[in-house]
C-alpha cells in the first residue's frame, strides 16, 4: 500500500528506506543483541555509529578539518540560547530579523549579550523579502551576526550567505539552517557556527546538529550550564552527557541514505540539491500561473523546502484540506501565525509527491473556478 505524502513541516517525513531498516534493526542492532535505544552511549557499539554518522556528515557537507561537529539536544530553540551562552563574551552582537525564528532568536539573545542589534529586518514587507546585504548597518566589534538562513513558517531562504567580510565586517555568522540543512551545499568559508534541529531533513525530533569553527570554543560565559558549553562537548566527543541516542542513528541511516542519492551525473548533497531545485520549480510555477493560489514572497528568495501559499478565496480552505486528505496529501495547513496553507518538501519528499499535489491544486481550482 503507497503511504501518503507528508508535507509536514517538522517533525517531517523521514525516507521511506531508513524507517524499514530502522525498523528491522530495532531488536537487534547487528547481531550485538540489543536495540539501539538501549545501548550505553559510551559503549563501543553506540560510539561506532556514532564516529560513522559525524564522518558521513562531515563528507556530505565538506565541512572543513577546523570545523567541530556536536550532537546536542534542545532543538534549535534552545540553541538560540546555547549560541549567546557561548559566543557573546557578554558583549554586543547583530541579528538580521526575516521572520519569525529569526525573530525568537534575537529575542532569546537579549537574555545573555549585553547589547542585541537588529542591524536590518524585512518586518516592514510582511517577511515576503530578504533585506539588500549592502543596506545592513552592521556593528563595530560585534561578536557575531546571526540570520536564519531558511524562514520556515515564512517561506524566506537565503540562497547565497551573506560574505561579511565584504560588507566590512570581522564577526562570526551564526547561521540556523534547521531547515535546509543537506538539501544545499554549504559555503564553510563565510560561516563561524552552523545549528539545526534534525527533525526536517536529517533525522526525528530531538537531536540538535552543531558545526562550530574551532577558534570559537572556549568563551562561554560563567553562567553557560557545563552540557550547554561548546567546548566541553566537543572535548567529550559530544558523549559529556547522555545525547538522543535514536536521533543520532536515525541520523546516520539518513546520512547514509543521501549518500546514495543520485542525478545523472551528481550524487548526495549535490543531487538533492538538483532534485529540490526541481521540486520546488513545480510548485511554484504552479501557484504562480494559478487564478486562486498565490504565494507572497519575493522570487529571489522564495525557499525551495517550505512553500507557503494562500487561496485568494480563503472560505475554500477546509474543502481544500479535505480533499487532500482524501488523497493522501498530509499536514498542508499553514503556521497557525500565518495562516494558509504550506508545502514542505524536503529531502524526503519525492517529486512524484509535488505532483500529486500540483494535480490536486490544478482540479480543485477547476471544480471551484
Amino acid at each position: 500500500m503507497m503511504r501518503p505524502y507528508n508535507f509536514s513541516a517538522g517533525p517531517a517525513a523521514i525516507p521511506a528506506e531508513v524507517l524499514e531498516q530502522a525498523a528491522a534493526e530495532m531488536l537487534d542492532w547487528h547481531g550485538c543483541g540489543m536495540g539501539v535505544m538501549e545501548m550505553s552511549h559510551r559503549g563501543r557499539e553506540f560510539l561506532s555509529l556514532c564516529e560513522q554518522a559525524q564522518a558521513d556528515l562531515r563528507a556530505l557537507l565538506a565541512v572543513p578539518a577546523h570545523f567541530e561537529i556536536l550532537f546536542m539536544q534542545g532543538g534549535g530553540l534552545a540553541e538560540n540560547a546555547i549560541v549567546p551562552l557561548n559566543l557573546s563574551r557578554a558583549g554586543a552582537v547583530d541579528f538580521v530579523v526575516t521572520g519569525s525564528w529569526s525573530q525568537k532568536s534575537q529575542q532569546e539573545a537579549r537574555k545573555y549579550a549585553s547589547e542585541v542589534n537588529v542591524v536590518a529586518s524585512a518586518e516592514d514587507s510582511g517577511f515576503t523579502r530578504l533585506p539588500d546585504p549592502a543596506t545592513w548597518t552592521l556593528s563595530r566589534g560585534a561578536s557575531y551576526l546571526h540570520i536564519c538562513s531558511n524562514e520556515t513558517i515564512h517561506g524566506i531562504e537565503f540562497h547565497q550567505l551573506p560574505d561579511l567580510r565584504a560588507l566590512g565586517s570581522d564577526a562570526p555568522l551564526v547561521i540556523d539552517f534547521s531547515s535546509h540543512v543537506a538539501s544545499r551545499p554549504v559555503d564553510w568559508s563565510r560561516v563561524g557556527l552552523a545549528f539545526g534541529g534534525a527533525q526536517k531533513n536529517l533525522g526525528p525530533a530531538g537531536l540538535t546538529l552543531v558545526v562550530v569553527r574551532e577558534d570559537l570554543l572556549g568563551h562561554a560565559l560563567p553562567a553557560c550550564p557545563s552540557a550547554f558549553d561548546y567546548q566541553i562537548v566537543a572535548r567529550n566527543r559530544s558523549m559529556y552527557n547522555t545525547p538522543p541516542t535514536w536521533g543520532i542513528y536515525v541520523t546516520g541511516l539518513t546520512l547514509q541514505w543521501i549518500g546514495r542519492q543520485r542525478e545523472g551525473a551528481l550524487g548526495g548533497v549535490a543531487a538533492l540539491e538538483q532534485r529540490n531545485m526541481a521540486k520546488a520549480a513545480l510548485l511554484y510555477d504552479a501557484i504562480d500561473t494559478s487564478q486562486l493560489y498565490v504565494n507572497k514572497v519575493a522570487a529571489n528568495c522564495r525557499s525551495r523546502m517550505n512553500v507557503p501559499f494562500f487561496l485568494r478565496d480563503e472560505t475554500r480552505n477546509d474543502a481544500f484540506l479535505a480533499g487532500a486528505r482524501e488523497r493522501g496529501l498530509l499536514q498542508l495547513k499553514g503556521h497557525k501565525s500565518v495562516g494558509g496553507m504550506r508545502a514542505s518538501i524536503y529531502n524526503a519528499m519525492p517529486l512524484a509527491g509535488v505532483q500529486a499535489l500540483v494535480d490536486y491544486m490544478r482540479e480543485f481550482e477547476e471544480k471551484h473556478a
